[in-house]
């Protein structure tokens, strides 16, 4: 007789005909906003000017300079670290190891691009490669996903992510069977976490900002606030890589399509939204204006309670997940730059707010089963999850 296999985790997103819609949407998502940003109407809601054909998206020069840039990135990412960190326990018990350099890789990467531009790099012309770079990192995230998926089918009982593991082949493909899949040392989840892409999106953002420089004769004040305030918390992300350890991407999510296609594709070419429009949109931004979103841009985020206790007193008091209202606060200050004519610079916050209200109920799942009555207790004594009378 088979044995008895445990309760297997309820199926989300959908289950595999959600999982399947959005291997779909995602990417069409992504390309759609990449359209529409250059376009005059600019319009969030409308259809994108034209269907690019396969020779406007594929290009062996775009998916060489991904891989070199990806290449770059596990290099330093190997480099001797400032600090190895341990995870959390794992089934067996045993703890992985982590190296915490990513701050060191953006600086050095910063360095090697500087060298770049004073030879002669011509980066303002990126943002002319954006739709065959998206194009090679949609290809090349399905492709890695297949190998991931693969991986997985020999990796023990105890390496595999709580999700994931339904039997299905599209689900579990997005999902992502395996929670920290390795090869050797290199941590493949770690790596895509917030190197490729968090870095990418800076240097894209800056090249944004070359050529915005090559064709008006210096950056708007608009683009340096948003190229400033994005470095700014990607800057923050890997000085504080070590919290990333702590996060449910890292505990609980396996590593399928759902994690590589955001790492890879999605931060890099959505997440610098803002300073594509501010490129093909120019918006006039006073000093007075900007004052006043620095100031917005200046709350921190209340970082994420790791200890037994449950806090009950502070920001915790008032919220179950603070750190979410100020994500979306920050992501406001981000998008204000862009002016108030368009919906399409908000796309972020609007995302943004849809996925940390689905990822605050995967939250409160967690927590209920892992703190049992005392969580009831905390919900009563604090009701609102992520802004203060309202939700």
């Amino acid at each position: 007789m088979a044995p008895r296999q445990g309760p297997q985790a309820p199926l989300e997103f959908g289950g595999p005909l959600g999982a399947a819609a959005l291997m779909l949407l995602l990417p069409a998502t992504m390309f759609h906003l990449l359209l529409v940003v250059r376009s005059g109407p600019a319009r969030l809601l409308g259809p994108p000017p034209y269907l690019p054909g396969l020779e406007v998206l594929w290009s062996p020069q775009a998916l060489l300079l991904l891989l070199t840039w990806l290449g770059l990135q596990a290099a330093l990412y190997l480099l001797p670290a400032r600090k190895v960190a341990e995870g959390q326990e794992l089934k067996d018990k045993s703890r992985l190891r982590y190296p915490i350099n990513g701050f060191q890789a953006l600086v050095l990467t910063a360095l090697l691009v500087g060298l770049g531009l004073s030879a002669g790099l011509p980066l303002g012309a990126l943002p002319e490669m954006l739709l065959p770079l998206a194009f090679a990192a949609t290809i090349t995230t399905f492709i890695f996903s297949l190998f991931l998926y693969m991986k997985a089918q020999v990796a023990p009982a105890s390496a595999l992510a709580p999700g994931g593991n339904s039997g299905n082949l599209i689900y579990d493909f997005f999902l992502g069977r395996e929670l920290n899949p390795r090869i050797c040392s290199f941590d493949f989840k770690y790596f895509c976490e917030l190197r490729p892409g968090l870095i990418g999106w800076v240097f894209i953002n800056l090249a944004l900002l070359v050529q915005e420089a090559e064709l008006r004769g210096s950056p708007s004040l608009a683009m340096w606030l948003v190229n400033g305030f994005q470095l700014l918390y990607v800057g923050d992300a890997l000085w504080h890589e070590e919290a990333v350890l702590t996060t449910m991407d890292i505990m609980h999510d396996g590593f399928g399509f759902m994690l590589a296609f955001g790492d890879l594709a999605w931060v890099p070419f959505t997440y610098s939204l803002q300073a594509q429009f501010l490129l093909y949109h120019p918006q006039p931004l006073g000093l007075p204006m900007a004052a006043v979103i620095c100031l917005i841009s200046g709350l921190e985020t209340i970082p994420t309670a790791t200890g037994r206790q449950l806090l009950v007193s502070g920001w915790w008091g008032m919220v179950r997940h603070p750190n979410y209202l100020g994500d979306l606060i920050m992501a406001l200050a981000w998008s204000l730059p862009c002016g108030v004519s368009h919906l399409l610079p908000y796309f972020y916050v609007l995302y943004f707010t849809a996925l940390l209200v689905h990822r605050e109920a995967r939250d409160e799942r967690q927590c209920l089963q892992k703190y049992g009555r005392a969580w009831h207790e905390y919900c009563r004594r604090v009701p609102y999850r992520i802004l203060p009378y309202i939700y």
